[in-house]
């Protein structure tokens, strides 16, 4: 099949990666993509954000199936008008991007469908902010309703850095904040493919959200994931579609918003049982470039059962017994104010090592050529091991061959798995 992948990141290359390496594509075009994604698939320029951009390109090059990487074409209605447009499209409409696009909308849709997660209060006021910060206490769970790429959730002990976040976030135009209760207990991941009715769920994943080890610093877009997750229940994936992913899509089809595409359940594993901290409504990243290292079964065919709705046909995904490690590297400055242009050296000797993969996220050419540093996360170094602590060792030796001036990233990624 002829696909069009839309995005620039890691997970596109990862993405680019698992569908240019099937038998069942015959072409792959990325846009914009990156220069990672130029090895193995064609580039082309375009806005993804745009919806008429991508409907001509996909009718352009007869394309059997759209997948959309990221979550901004998603809620500007890129699904919408690819499906309009007759083509197979991966992703949620806009109405169904809400999910993501506003986490008011999420809490609204899981009190519906009767999913367990924190107890939150929506304000559009300082005076709403501070009485939820008093109500819900320390440690403060701040958000921000919008699309923020990841970084729009500040957790503190600091009240005054909660009030500070929720303040920026009520500046801004249609500004408002969710405040929550403080979920404990590890965190994890679980990717559910979706056709509207049907959910097929991936191998669970965790990432590393803070920017430095031990889980100190700010809140990034991700900086490290592994899988499997040899701690958590056998069954987590089949719980989290029995609770949380079916009784999703279940709603959004009473609502007459089939959601279509990959729903990201973040979750708390609590005392209490599971909690549900966010959703996504597309592959989450760092996490994908770990899960689709382990994939054995064909990608482009899962994708494209979700989306002409025959995932019930469709056989379920396999998996590698080996682990993933992933272990992103970030430009200086990242997650603040980035320091970009710095160059880029030792992706080659990294892929040397056994196992190990580097996929471009933040990279561009120089004048001269060069590989650049381009944006906050830069590369994701993945390594497969027969087990977390032989992935670990495998991507850190990649990374130590790597060099980016100035460059950022956690040591401890998977540490103790």
């Amino acid at each position: 099949m002829k696909i069009l992948l839309l995005g620039s990141g890691a997970r596109e290359h990862a993405l680019a990666r698992a569908l240019a390496s099937d038998s069942a594509t015959t072409e792959l075009v990325v846009a914009p993509g990156n220069p990672g994604t130029a090895a193995i698939a064609t580039n082309l320029l375009i806005d993804p954000t745009v919806p008429e951009e991508v409907v001509e390109l996909a009718v352009q090059m007869g394309a059997d199936l759209v997948v959309v990487g990221p979550e901004a074409p998603l809620v500007a209605g890129v699904a919408d008008a690819v499906r309009d447009a007759g083509i197979p499209c991966f992703g949620p409409g806009a109405e169904a991007a809400r999910l993501e696009g506003s986490k008011a909308f999420a809490k609204e849709v899981m009190a519906a469908a009767g999913i367990p997660t924190a107890e939150a209060a929506v304000c559009t006021t300082e005076e709403e902010l501070a009485l939820a910060l008093e109500r819900f206490g320390a440690p403060y769970v701040v958000k921000e309703d919008g699309l923020a790429a990841g970084k729009g959730v500040v957790v503190t002990e600091d009240r005054q850095a909660a009030l500070a976040h929720g303040r920026a976030c009520l500046a801004r135009e249609g500004g408002r904040v969710v405040v929550e209760d403080y979920l404990d207990g590890p965190e994890a991941s679980v990717f559910c493919v979706c056709d509207g009715a049907t959910v097929r769920p991936l191998a669970p994943a965790q990432d590393f959200k803070r920017l430095g080890d031990g889980d100190a610093g700010p809140n990034t877009g991700g900086m490290g994931a592994y899988t499997p997750l040899t701690w958590a229940p056998a069954d987590l994936a089949e719980q989290v579609v029995r609770e949380v992913a079916q009784p999703v899509v279940d709603e959004m089809a009473r609502r007459g918003t089939s959601f279509i595409g990959l729903l990201y359940c973040g979750l708390a594993l609590t005392a209490e049982g599971l909690r549900v901290v966010e959703f996504n409504v597309r592959f989450g990243d760092p996490e994908t470039q770990a899960v689709l290292a382990r994939l054995t079964s064909s990608l482009p065919e899962l994708l494209l059962a979700a989306a002409t709705g025959s995932l019930t046909q469709a056989p379920a995904p396999t998996w590698s017994e080996q682990a993933a490690v992933d272990v992103v590297i970030a430009a200086p400055g990242y997650p603040g104010t980035v320091s970009t242009g710095g160059r880029i050296t030792g992706i080659e000797a990294a892929e040397e090592v056994e196992g190990v993969h580097v996929l471009h996220a933040g990279t561009g050419l120089g004048e001269d050529g060069a590989l650049e540093a381009t944006g906050g996360r830069v590369l994701s170094v993945v390594a497969l091991g027969e087990d977390v602590a032989a992935a670990r060792a495998r991507a850190y030796e990649a990374v130590a061959r790597i060099h980016l001036d100035g460059a950022q990233y956690r040591t401890d990624i998977a540490a103790g798995r």
